[in-house]
């Protein structure tokens, strides 16, 4: 086990710069997540650091050891693809021992570390199957185990679920997480899911354009966005376009006048409202904003409800409300009002998303 350091790390292909100097810290033991849009430089950013792709600038050290000129062979990292890239032809024990046969790993040690990794990861007796016989939860798990087995220093995971269904997706990825909390890894896992990502990390990495917008932990990306973009990618938010005309005070371009937070800058920019921190009905009136509007959808989800409330022409919220028991809720049409504070007011210098 050891930290992972990435200092100024580029890559870029002709005249397109797809990772744009990436300087990261991963602890020692820490479960970092890359998020972030397709073709966001993210799976680059970690097959750069597995070796199977060079750097254009920069240096990668895993512990004290600069690795950025190492073949993959040489990187003490364990790397579970997509695709799991498990080989049909060979069993189980077969896949999992690979890379000890290429470390050239004495023969007597091969078997017991085999035994081991898939101890860990819950398939003991499944060694002489083949990946034929087993389902997509356990082909991941041994992908996971062929990784694990080699000992690594650094773990990476290459959107390890996107192959799974939504519910076995959800017993896998808790399993993983158990798994690196018990060995201690140091762990890389790149994912465009957040809900993935919000759930297994200890920190995230929002990327965009080849760029980390943002290094921290859940509540540090949904509480406190750096920028319009995070606030965007990261959970849910309806956006209202305006200007702050002086502190305190928001000026949509459909014509609200709204209180936000007197730190805001003035000059044209965009809040962001999260679906739970609006307020819905009379207990909307006593809030810093309160707005009449109408009910323009509803989505059922289960739990809860996703009621869309248009304000004008121009401005419309989501808000978040239980699925109550007496099975009365807002329908379409349906005059309502809308409240929040101040504080749930995310406000940004206006840009594109």
């Amino acid at each position: 086990m050891a930290s992972l350091t990435l200092d100024g790390l580029t890559k870029s292909y002709g005249d397109v710069a797809v990772v744009k100097s990436v300087s990261l810290d991963v602890r020692d033991g820490e479960f970092l997540v890359l998020l972030g849009p397709s073709g966001c430089g993210k799976t680059t950013t970690l097959r750069m650091i597995a070796g199977f792709v060079p750097p254009s600038g920069g240096s990668i050290r895993i512990g004290d050891q600069d690795i950025t000129g190492l073949p993959p062979w040489k990187r003490n990292a364990g790397l579970v693809f997509q695709s799991y890239a498990l080989f049909p032809h060979m069993t189980v024990a077969q896949n999992v021992a690979f890379g000890l046969e290429m470390r050239k790993t004495a023969r007597s040690e091969v078997a017991p570390r085999v035994a081991e990794a898939l101890r860990l990861v819950r398939l003991d007796g499944f060694g002489e199957r083949y990946p034929r016989q087993l389902s997509g939860g356990q082909q991941q798990r041994v992908a996971l185990a062929r990784a694990l087995v080699i000992r690594p220093d650094v773990l990476l995971l290459d959107e390890p679920l996107s192959n799974l269904d939504a519910k076995l997706r959800l017993q896998v990825r808790l399993e993983i997480r158990a798994l690196q909390q018990q060995t201690g890894l140091t762990t890389v896992m790149v994912t465009h899911d957040q809900e993935e990502a919000l759930t297994m990390a200890d920190r995230l990495v929002v990327m965009s354009d080849g760029a980390v917008r943002q290094l921290g932990t859940q509540s540090d990306l949904y509480e406190r966005p750096a920028d319009l973009f995070v606030a965007d990618f990261v959970g849910r938010s309806t956006m209202i376009a305006g200007t702050v005309t002086a502190p305190g005070a928001f000026r949509s371009d459909g014509g609200l006048v709204l209180t936000c937070p007197a730190s805001a800058v003035k000059g044209p920019a965009t809040i962001a409202l999260r679906p739970e921190r609006l307020t819905l009905g009379p207990a909307a009136h006593g809030l810093d904003n309160h707005v009449p509007g109408a009910v323009s959808f509803v989505s059922y989800l289960g739990a809860m409800l996703d009621v869309h409330v248009r304000l004008n022409a121009t401005d419309h919220v989501v808000v978040q409300v239980p699925n109550r028991s007496d099975g009365l809720a807002p329908a379409v049409g349906d005059a309502i009002e809308v409240g929040w504070p101040a504080s749930a007011c995310l406000v940004f210098p206006r840009e594109a998303i």
